[in-house]
């Protein structure tokens, strides 16, 4: 059976958008290593889409896919990403949040997708697609940095002042509802577990969320409730973030389509 080319893009499209919104933390980081350590983040997660997206346009043999034009010449209804992944790093609704970035949004996002991912790619090493196979043996290394530097921070900023603890718990507040999506399947997503390509995520809820509450009770937080509206990111339908997103990291590419570098 063969690859299902949709579910290749999820995984893809998922690394993409969190890697530019990390990426915006570049010369804005709260103090220089963390600037340095997002940057990184960024870069891992960009690698990641590349591998992927280069596996796609291998399988399609068309002769007009590649990375470039897979991650830069599709519009916001073709990316099958979280939505949770494409939010803003802080909101107006936040009561705590200052600026227009609230670093405890960001680093209770990149918590909760690398405590799924930790499990998804190491599953994913047992992948019938070689390639697929391939590609999460190596992520795997990298989101357990991205985990591990994620849980560092709940647990300095949830244990830490009066400040950081508000603002941590009003992420994981805002951020929680958003998660539902990880455990609703698509048909993309049910493709790929029976052709043997891909996992099941709800395989996993129950280790993420013995991972989710070991850390905010450590941190000191509440476990927020994910009772909410489901999104349905990874079906096409975002949220109206991810045009601003995709409009920033497209825009270069989409100025100078036939710039060879």
């Amino acid at each position: 059976m063969s690859t299902p080319v949709n579910y290749l893009l999820h995984l893809a499209d998922n690394a993409v958008v969190l890697g530019q919104r990390n990426a915006e933390w570049c010369g804005h980081g709260p103090i220089l290593e963390e600037d340095l350590a997002l940057a990184n983040n960024s870069l891992d997660l960009i690698g990641q889409a590349r591998m992927l997206y280069q596996h796609v346009a291998t399988l399609r043999k068309d002769g007009k896919s590649s990375e470039d034009l897979l991650a830069y010449f599709r519009d916001v209804p073709e990316f099958k990403n979280y939505t949770l992944l494409e939010l803003p790093h802080s909101t107006a609704i936040l009561p705590t949040a200052r600026g227009d970035r609230d670093y405890a949004v960001t680093i209770a996002r990149n918590f909760l997708y690398s405590a799924l991912m930790v499990q998804v790619w190491s599953a994913l090493r047992g992948s019938t697609d070689a390639q697929l196979a391939a590609i999460a043996a190596k992520s795997l290394k990298e989101v357990q940095y991205h985990l591990r530097h994620a849980n560092d921070w709940v647990l300095r900023m949830g244990d830490g002042t009066d400040e950081s603890h508000a603002r941590i718990q009003a992420a994981f507040d805002y951020l929680m509802p958003f998660t539902q999506e990880f455990w609703t399947p698509s048909a993309m997503e049910t493709a790929a577990v029976q052709s043997g390509v891909g996992v099941d995520a709800n395989a996993f809820k129950a280790e993420w969320d013995a991972v989710v509450s070991d850390t905010l009770q450590a941190a000191t937080l509440k476990r927020s409730t994910s009772e909410g509206f489901v999104t349905t990111g990874k079906q096409g339908v975002h949220s109206e973030h991810l045009g601003f997103v995709l409009a920033e990291m497209q825009s270069l590419a989409r100025a100078h389509p036939e710039a060879v570098w």
